[in-house]
């Protein structure tokens, strides 16, 4: 069913929980390494394969972030909980059963507010959060032949445990209502907001296309004007904000064509697929799944004091959305420009490229256009380029100061991005300086003249716009590197012109 016609004739309520890795140095209740991309099963121990007699313990530093996390996003923190096992067959966790918190979380009862553009201008949404709660990961499958990567049709899996017990959070919203044809940006802008408060956080690089963050879509429709939701899906594990964007799409559109089918919307869990935009039936949730949560007998129950709670809190840095309202108003930026930064999710390279030393609007033009275009042409996200703030500010001030033009600053940049190190060792080894003693330029300059004899001619009798063919004609003689304004002022000394 298109779009516009499932939003004149449904409501969408949306559900989002989002997984976050913690950027712990070990795992959630042993001391593995945690590090990412490590040789397959090389990260474990008796406790994260669940030997007889090995006993788990809490990392202190997951519990931390899980608070710091919680307050942010403005819960209420329990002052005693603890830990379940969560139970069914995990082909991926070594003891077949999950540690989580169930009825008693750590964090409850918050909210995140969100800005999505809309017809009518920017609209402020508050997306209740349910409960944030502890949790450990599981291994990885690899589903080995086959054409979809997927279990069905494959020869054989294997897995690697290495991931199995990294500590998450899951972060559980409300149902979300209200948000109308703009759901999908609503999700995606939510997911965004989280991910940003994470890494301002400290407590995860929340890379997506890593897994370090995740988050399952569930989507449902009910008819406008109706009081009743309808059966919702579950779209698991998508890992990136466009395709967060684009399962809630999907599915709006994929149950308003089954509803007005006459059929009935099936509750089951769906996997996404990035090639097409839309989702497959993963296995069917008609059935109410009983995990046997009980307590886990072999973990104390975690009692955050007030005093450490309030300790916690003042540990919180500037908020992401704080920091944007500040930015734009020190940075003079209209409501326009900065969108383009969050939309590039350039804001916190663009901040550390001004407390680098480089000017707002000059650390705004390198990520927003010549980086951008890197980024775009080598399908890598702004913050993976291999280049710093802090190397992008030197480059501004190599152009501020006249060691190079903007032309000669891209080729740096170039040498940077193909780790030739530095910004000075770049220009060093390359010789990209501006040439700007006499010396060098003069001959150049002569040569110009010499070629150009109409434009000198030109130049001669007053026409003083004609330098620029000279110049032009300089700068292409010393591939870039004349300083073109010390050029003009020797072409019309040469030229006899004041």
């Amino acid at each position: 069913m298109a779009y516009d016609d499932v939003v004149r004739a449904y409501e969408p309520v949306l559900g989002l929980e989002t997984h976050v890795e913690l950027g712990t140095a070990s795992k959630m209740f042993c001391s593995c390494s945690t590090v990412f991309g490590g040789e397959p099963n090389t990260q474990v121990c008796p406790v994260c394969l669940a030997l007889p007699g090995a006993l788990p313990v809490v990392n202190g530093t997951a519990v931390e972030s899980a608070i710091r996390l919680g307050l942010a996003l403005n819960c209420s923190v329990a002052s005693w909980c603890r830990f379940a096992r969560k139970n069914y067959f995990y082909p991926d966790m070594p003891k077949n059963y999950q540690i989580s918190q169930y009825d008693e979380p750590l964090c409850t009862d918050g909210h995140l507010d969100v800005t999505v553009e809309s017809a009518d201008g920017p609209r402020e949404f508050r997306i209740g959060i349910e409960r944030v709660h502890m949790e450990e990961d599981t291994g990885k499958t690899a589903h080995v032949g086959g054409a979809t990567g997927r279990i069905h049709g494959a020869d054989y899996s294997i897995v690697d445990y290495n991931r199995a017990g990294i500590p998450l959070l899951e972060i559980v919203t409300k149902p979300i209502e209200g948000a109308g044809e703009l759901a999908p940006e609503v999700a995606r802008a939510y997911v965004r907001e989280l991910r940003d408060l994470a890494r301002a956080l400290g407590i995860s690089d929340v890379r997506m296309e890593e897994g370090s963050l995740r988050c399952d879509v569930n989507v449902s429709l009910m008819p406008v004007g109706g009081d009743e939701w309808g059966t919702r899906s579950e779209t698991k594990n998508v890992n990136s904000l466009r395709s967060v964007d684009r399962a809630v799409r999907h599915e709006m559109e994929r149950q308003a064509g089954v509803l007005e089918a006459g059929q009935r919307v099936v509750q089951e869990t769906r996997h996404f697929q990035e090639d097409s935009g839309s989702t497959v039936s993963g296995r069917s949730k008609e059935e109410a799944q009983d995990y046997r949560y009980f307590p886990d007998p072999d973990l104390v129950p975690v009692a955050p004091s007030a005093e450490w709670v309030e300790e916690l809190r003042a540990t919180l840095p500037e908020l992401p959305a704080a920091k944007r309202v500040r930015i734009q108003s020190e940075w003079q930026l209209s409501d326009e420009e900065l969108r383009d930064l969050v939309n590039a999710d350039a804001i916190d390279l663009v901040a550390a490229t001004v407390d680098a030393g480089a000017p707002p609007a000059e650390a705004r033009k390198w990520w927003l256009n010549e980086l951008s275009r890197r980024a775009t042409e080598t399908e890598v996200p702004l913050s993976g380029l291999p280049i710093t703030s802090a190397q992008v500010a030197r480059v501004v001030a190599l152009v501020e100061e006249g060691t190079l033009t903007n032309k000669l600053a891209r080729q740096v940049v170039d040498g940077v991005l193909n780790g030739e190190g530095e910004p000075d060792d770049v220009v060093e080894a390359r010789g990209l300086k501006v040439l700007s003693d006499d010396s060098a330029l003069g001959a150049a300059v002569d040569t110009a003249i010499a070629d150009n004899p109409d434009a000198a001619e030109k130049i001669r009798g007053g026409k003083v716009a004609a330098a620029g063919a000279l110049v032009g004609a300089v700068m292409k003689a010393t591939g870039g590197q004349a300083d073109a304004g010390r050029a003009r002022e020797l072409i019309l000394e040469r030229l006899g012109v004041s």
